[in-house]
């Protein structure tokens, strides 16, 4: 009879119509508010969620720094492309320093890919955040129809049912998508972020520091007398 009653009451909390009113809906608001691209993007970092790995990326960055400190001395910056990285953002930068005018334009490169790049996951955390602001509202919305639903049939007592549970069940799935969902996800998300970008600032600056050194003929110089 308990196993009965918990199918029962399972069912009713996965039940189609309230899950897809919240979900839909809070889906609606977001994309609203970031557009359809945004939406996509947002879809598609659910995966580097789960298997990014800043620590490691930064740690192997660092390494490459060293390599890049000595071809830079010892062949200079033209050789940089010939080092190669496992991260899309590193070997861009390693193939821009090389084929770059000179250390300011690379600056001025650099600095605005990681802007942009900042920028890129500012739109999608703002995703996530849009969701799980609208779906407790959302919930609340199905609530209000669910009780519009009970009224409307009070001299049926048979046919409250359905709409009680359609009242009570958005609320929760509102809550739940809020809270342990998109919530979550977005705050993930950003510090994740927060690390990536870091490390990708950090680089950027050392390499500018490298290729203003290679620019200064007495400084370089003088460094390889040494070395």
């Amino acid at each position: 009879m308990s196993n009965v009653l918990g199918l029962d009451i399972l069912g009713h909390v996965f039940a189609p119509l309230p899950l897809l009113m919240v979900l839909g809906g809070a889906i609606m608001i977001a994309l609203a508010q970031v557009g359809f691209g945004t939406g996509f993007r947002a879809l598609a970092s659910l995966r580097p969620l789960l298997t990014a790995r800043p620590d490691d990326e930064r740690d192997n960055a660092r390494a490459l720094l060293f390599k890049v400190e000595a071809v830079a001395q010892l062949k200079g910056l033209a050789r940089a492309d010939r080092l190669e990285s496992t991260h899309p953002f590193v070997n861009q930068t390693l193939t821009t320093l090389a084929n770059a005018a000179d250390a300011e334009h690379f600056a001025l490169w650099v600095h605005q890919a990681i802007h942009d790049r900042r920028a890129r996951h500012g739109r999608v955390i703002a995703f996530w955040n849009a969701l799980a602001d609208a779906a407790p509202a959302v919930g609340m919305a199905g609530t209000i129809v669910g009780l519009i639903g009970m009224f409307a049939q009070m001299s049926d007592p048979a046919a409250i049912g359905p709409f009680m549970a359609l009242a009570l069940m958005t609320t929760l799935h509102g809550l739940i998508l809020a809270n342990a969902i998109a919530g979550p996800i977005a705050n993930r998300l950003s510090a994740l972020s927060e690390r990536e970008i870091g490390w990708q600032q950090a680089m950027a600056d050392r390499m500018i520091a490298i290729a203003r050194r290679e620019a200064n003929p007495f400084q370089r110089a003088s460094i390889r007398e040494v070395a």
